[in-house]
């Protein structure tokens, strides 16, 4: 009975010991984050993280390599002869006009996009054709094989101190530098984010033996812009016919 007299006695001094351990505190992402343009100093210890023999490609915002450059990727021989018919004009087509591209291509592009964060899920909704993007963060495990393959593909994450690491897997096959090089449905994802006052800054690294030679990465920079909010794609296909006509009085 003195024990427990004295157990009690501990708790009330100290409330700390009778209260549940508190979950491990995180940066919060939340919010809406504008992509940001121009000379970023990169964080040498986050381009570090990236595997070794890790291509770089600087095609990050609105950059638009010509036809057969790739960043420094090199393609396998059937990728490359694929690129090699690659025609602009059939992207512009009726029945592709409004195709969105996977992940891999779109969240490097000039839209921005938001985050609401969870304990369990980080939900990231972007601006570019209106895609929703999940990341568990309940330590489930990647499905196997026979899952369905999506833009988006699907994706869990986890943190490494304060930073949070995403793969992604399942990603239909797609673009990766929207001039003609595109990945299977086997590219895997991992992304590396790094909160830094009102900046979010990320690796975006992948690999697909079967299209690509060597693993490519890119290094990407956001800002956080309070009270601002997406605003709906609403792609139109008929801009493709407004492109037939321009090309049809040429």
């Amino acid at each position: 009975m003195r024990g427990l007299l004295f157990a009690a006695a501990a708790l009330l001094a100290n409330p700390a010991l009778a209260a549940p351990a508190a979950a491990q505190e995180h940066p919060d992402l939340s919010g809406f984050w504008a992509p940001e343009y121009g000379a970023i100093e990169r964080p040498q210890d986050l381009m570090d993280a990236l595997p070794e023999g890790t291509v770089v490609v600087e095609d990050t915002g609105i950059v638009e390599f010509p036809r057969g450059e790739y960043g420094g990727l090199v393609p396998t021989p059937a990728a490359r002869e694929l690129a090699d018919q690659w025609d602009p004009r059939r992207e512009l087509a009726i029945d592709r006009v409004c195709l969105p591209p996977s992940v891999i291509y779109s969240i490097q592009g000039p839209f921005p996009f938001e985050i609401e964060q969870t304990e369990d899920v980080i939900v990231i909704r972007y601006e570019y054709f209106d895609k929703v993007r999940l990341v568990w963060m309940d330590g489930r495990e990647h499905p196997g094989e026979d899952y369905p393959h999506t833009k988006m593909g699907f994706s869990t994450g986890s943190w490494d101190g304060d930073e949070l690491v995403v793969e992604t897997t399942h990603i239909a096959a797609s673009t990766i530098t929207n001039n003609g090089l595109d990945h299977s449905d086997g590219i895997v994802m991992r992304e590396r984010y790094r909160l830094d006052g009102e900046r979010l800054m990320a690796t975006q690294w992948f690999s697909d033996p079967a299209t690509i030679e060597t693993d490519g990465a890119r290094f990407i920079s956001w800002v956080r812009r309070e009270g601002e909010h997406i605003y709906p794609y609403e792609c139109d296909p008929s801009f493709a016919l407004e492109y037939a006509d321009v090309q049809a009085g040429e």
